[in-house]
């Protein structure tokens, strides 16, 4: 089984895509690099990076085995924290899962929100989508979740969040970038990138259906699953984009941002979820803080 030193150097090669950088970066020699790399791979039985002269690249499965990298590596970092808050007595964790969309503004508001009335307590944060979420819930991995709006579940209660505006995301040299909201019937027969049917399906369901109720057919260029990834081809140019308000913090100098005209509202939700009749007392002190914070 591979180990997380070896995790630690191949997410270092793989973040740098250059091995002297990564050492340096891992306060280790090359050669010992390699070797952590070349174990890893053998593990795991494929390979990882692709080394021609200097250069390095990510092979598929090092794309696809980064990601799981990266999790396992936070996952790792949580737990030695949560365990050094519970060896104080006056302490105590929960595990908070999150969208990745509520760390642009909510998720900064929220840990204020139990930092400031539970000071002692420790969040320990799980950046998951919705229906991993609620599955964690229902199986007592994660203690409260922050969600997309979702299909009713018999144990789990949730309570509104946030409520925010669609933006239109725009090139910042397109005819469309002036002053002033801009009204959905100009979308139509425009290249524009959507959020994922399957993996951001509530953000989808909510652009789309709003779309076809108007009758307005703009031209989907690409379907994409995370926010930043959507205004980094928006940055390009390759087409237009609605995205929550939040998502302006990313600040993409290309993209211009517009607030849909007046009658052409779209909000999309965040909400606070929690196990129905859940045990954990200091989970519920929590929820009762972080509710207290959003009113």
């Amino acid at each position: 089984m591979f180990q997380l030193s070896q995790l630690r150097c191949f997410v270092a090669v793989a973040t740098e895509l250059h091995f002297g950088r990564a050492a340096a970066l891992l306060h280790m020699t090359q050669p010992p690099l390699t070797r952590q790399i070349q174990l890893l791979e053998h593990e795991l039985g494929v390979q990882l990076l692709e080394r021609s002269g200097g250069s390095v690249r990510l092979t598929l499965a090092g794309a696809t085995f980064l990601r799981e990298a990266e999790d396992i590596l936070r996952r790792a970092q949580a737990a030695t924290l949560a365990a050094r808050r519970a060896m104080r007595a006056d302490a105590g964790s929960v595990t908070l899962g999150f969208v990745p969309p509520a760390g642009f503004a909510l998720l900064p508001r929220l840990l204020a929100a139990v930092s400031g009335t539970l000071p002692e307590v420790y969040l320990a944060l799980r950046e998951m989508q919705t229906d991993d979420q609620l599955e964690a819930l229902g199986a007592d991995r994660i203690d409260l979740a922050v969600v997309r709006p979702f299909t009713p579940r018999s144990y789990v209660e949730s309570a509104v969040l946030l409520r925010e505006p669609m933006v239109l995301a725009i090139p910042a040299g397109h005819a469309l970038a002036g002053e002033g909201p801009v009204a959905l019937s100009a979308l139509a027969g425009q290249a524009f990138i959507e959020f994922s049917p399957a993996e951001s399906r509530y953000l989808y369901e909510l652009v789309a259906g709003r779309l076809r109720a108007e009758g307005i057919a703009p031209e989907v260029v690409q379907s994409l699953s995370h926010t930043h990834t959507i205004l980094s081809l928006v940055d390009s140019g390759l087409g237009l984009a609605l995205v929550p308000q939040s998502s302006m913090r990313l600040r993409f100098e290309g993209v211009s941002f517009r607030a849909l005209a007046d009658g052409a509202e779209l909000h999309a939700e965040l909400h606070l979820a929690w196990r129905r009749g859940g045990r954990n007392s200091l989970a519920a002190e929590v929820r009762g803080a972080i509710l207290a914070g959003f009113d």
